[in-house]
Protein backbone atom coordinates (compact mmCIF):
# COMPACT_ATOMS: atom_id res chain seq x y z
CA UNK A 1 0.00 0.00 0.00
CA UNK A 2 1.69 3.02 -1.15
CA UNK A 3 1.45 6.66 1.20
CA UNK A 4 -1.54 8.17 -0.57
CA UNK A 5 -3.51 4.45 -0.08
CA UNK A 6 -2.67 4.26 3.50
CA UNK A 7 -4.00 7.96 4.11
CA UNK A 8 -7.04 7.62 2.42
CA UNK A 9 -8.03 4.44 4.58
CA UNK A 10 -9.50 4.82 7.55
CA UNK A 11 -10.27 7.56 10.04
CA UNK A 12 -9.04 10.92 10.08
CA UNK A 13 -6.50 10.43 13.44
CA UNK A 14 -5.10 7.73 11.35
CA UNK A 15 -4.79 9.69 8.40
CA UNK A 16 -2.87 12.45 10.33
CA UNK A 17 -0.80 9.93 11.66
CA UNK A 18 -0.28 7.60 8.80
CA UNK A 19 0.75 11.22 6.86
CA UNK A 20 3.02 12.63 9.44
CA UNK A 21 4.78 9.26 9.75
CA UNK A 22 5.09 8.97 6.06
CA UNK A 23 6.06 12.24 5.16
CA UNK A 24 8.25 12.40 8.04
CA UNK A 25 6.91 15.74 9.28
CA UNK A 26 7.35 17.24 12.85
CA UNK A 27 4.40 19.05 14.48
CA UNK A 28 6.30 22.00 14.36
CA UNK A 29 6.07 21.54 10.35
CA UNK A 30 2.60 20.41 10.49
CA UNK A 31 0.33 23.17 8.27
CA UNK A 32 -3.13 23.84 8.94
CA UNK A 33 -3.82 23.83 5.44
CA UNK A 34 -2.22 20.32 5.21
CA UNK A 35 -4.49 19.31 8.02
CA UNK A 36 -7.91 20.91 6.44
CA UNK A 37 -7.46 18.59 3.04
CA UNK A 38 -6.62 15.61 4.71
CA UNK A 39 -9.89 16.61 6.28
CA UNK A 40 -11.74 16.70 3.03
CA UNK A 41 -9.89 14.55 0.93
CA UNK A 42 -12.05 11.45 1.57
CA UNK A 43 -15.49 13.09 1.89
CA UNK A 44 -17.90 12.33 -0.63
CA UNK A 45 -20.94 14.22 -1.74
CA UNK A 46 -24.67 12.26 -2.05
CA UNK A 47 -26.61 14.21 -4.51
CA UNK A 48 -30.20 13.37 -5.18
CA UNK A 49 -32.19 15.22 -7.90
CA UNK A 50 -35.61 15.52 -7.60
CA UNK A 51 -38.29 17.18 -9.83
CA UNK A 52 -41.54 17.88 -8.08
CA UNK A 53 -45.02 18.12 -9.54
CA UNK A 54 -45.10 21.68 -9.25
CA UNK A 55 -48.74 21.23 -7.60
CA UNK A 56 -47.02 20.11 -4.51
CA UNK A 57 -43.70 21.63 -4.35
CA UNK A 58 -44.10 23.57 -1.62
CA UNK A 59 -46.01 20.93 0.78
CA UNK A 60 -42.80 18.48 -0.61
CA UNK A 61 -39.90 21.04 0.28
CA UNK A 62 -42.07 20.82 3.21
CA UNK A 63 -41.67 17.34 4.20
CA UNK A 64 -38.29 17.23 2.76
CA UNK A 65 -36.84 19.85 5.54
CA UNK A 66 -38.68 19.08 8.52
CA UNK A 67 -39.45 14.88 7.71
CA UNK A 68 -37.21 13.30 5.64
CA UNK A 69 -34.12 15.45 5.83
CA UNK A 70 -33.82 14.92 9.56
CA UNK A 71 -34.79 11.27 9.00
CA UNK A 72 -31.64 11.00 6.97
CA UNK A 73 -29.38 13.32 9.08
CA UNK A 74 -30.26 10.76 12.37
CA UNK A 75 -28.61 7.96 10.56
CA UNK A 76 -25.37 9.26 11.53
CA UNK A 77 -23.82 8.56 8.56
CA UNK A 78 -23.58 12.52 7.32
CA UNK A 79 -21.86 15.38 8.00
CA UNK A 80 -24.26 18.03 6.32
CA UNK A 81 -26.92 18.53 4.03
CA UNK A 82 -28.34 21.12 1.90
CA UNK A 83 -31.15 21.85 -0.61
CA UNK A 84 -30.19 23.58 -3.86
CA UNK A 85 -33.09 24.95 -6.00
CA UNK A 86 -32.13 24.20 -10.19
CA UNK A 87 -34.35 27.05 -11.59
CA UNK A 88 -32.43 26.25 -15.32
CA UNK A 89 -34.38 22.70 -15.28
CA UNK A 90 -37.84 23.26 -14.51
CA UNK A 91 -39.27 22.46 -18.06
CA UNK A 92 -41.43 19.60 -16.42
CA UNK A 93 -41.77 20.19 -12.29
CA UNK A 94 -39.46 22.88 -9.79
CA UNK A 95 -36.23 20.95 -9.56
CA UNK A 96 -34.24 20.60 -6.47
CA UNK A 97 -30.92 19.07 -5.74
CA UNK A 98 -30.69 17.73 -1.58
CA UNK A 99 -26.58 17.20 -1.11
CA UNK A 100 -25.41 14.97 2.00
CA UNK A 101 -21.86 15.13 2.80
CA UNK A 102 -20.51 11.26 4.13
CA UNK A 103 -17.23 11.51 5.64
CA UNK A 104 -16.11 8.38 3.24
CA UNK A 105 -17.50 6.03 0.42
CA UNK A 106 -17.70 3.30 2.94
CA UNK A 107 -19.92 4.58 5.39
CA UNK A 108 -22.22 5.87 2.45
CA UNK A 109 -22.39 2.40 1.27
CA UNK A 110 -23.56 1.37 4.88
CA UNK A 111 -25.74 3.73 4.67
CA UNK A 112 -27.20 2.77 1.23
CA UNK A 113 -27.38 -1.05 2.59
CA UNK A 114 -28.55 -0.17 5.96
CA UNK A 115 -31.40 3.09 5.79
CA UNK A 116 -31.64 4.22 2.30
CA UNK A 117 -34.27 1.51 1.14
CA UNK A 118 -36.63 2.59 3.87
CA UNK A 119 -36.12 6.11 3.75
CA UNK A 120 -36.57 6.53 -0.01
CA UNK A 121 -39.76 3.15 0.49
CA UNK A 122 -40.89 6.40 2.52
CA UNK A 123 -40.63 8.93 -0.01
CA UNK A 124 -41.40 6.89 -2.70
CA UNK A 125 -44.79 5.80 -0.60
CA UNK A 126 -45.65 9.70 0.18
CA UNK A 127 -45.25 11.09 -3.19
CA UNK A 128 -45.43 8.48 -5.85
CA UNK A 129 -44.91 9.83 -9.35
CA UNK A 130 -45.45 12.90 -8.69
CA UNK A 131 -41.45 13.04 -7.64
CA UNK A 132 -39.13 11.74 -9.73
CA UNK A 133 -35.09 11.40 -8.56
CA UNK A 134 -32.11 10.28 -9.70
CA UNK A 135 -29.03 10.12 -7.39
CA UNK A 136 -25.44 11.02 -8.01
CA UNK A 137 -22.34 10.28 -6.04
CA UNK A 138 -19.33 12.83 -6.30
CA UNK A 139 -16.09 12.34 -4.74
CA UNK A 140 -14.86 15.56 -3.33
CA UNK A 141 -11.43 16.60 -4.25
CA UNK A 142 -10.69 19.84 -2.53
CA UNK A 143 -12.64 22.42 -0.74
CA UNK A 144 -11.62 25.90 0.11
CA UNK A 145 -13.58 28.06 2.70
CA UNK A 146 -13.28 31.90 2.15
CA UNK A 147 -12.51 33.38 5.60
CA UNK A 148 -14.94 35.15 7.94
CA UNK A 149 -14.56 38.60 7.76
CA UNK A 150 -16.08 40.52 10.40
CA UNK A 151 -17.55 43.96 9.51
CA UNK A 152 -15.76 47.11 9.64
CA UNK A 153 -17.10 49.14 13.11
CA UNK A 154 -15.20 52.20 12.06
Amino acid sequence: MNVIERICHGDFFSKLTTFKLCAGFEDKFWNPHVLAHLCVMNRVLYNVTCSVDPDIHEEWLDWMMFSHIPDVMKTGFFIDNRICRIPEYEENGVTYAIQYTCKNRQELERYFKQDAPRLQQDHASKYGTRVSAFRTVLEILHEYQAPFNEPNRN
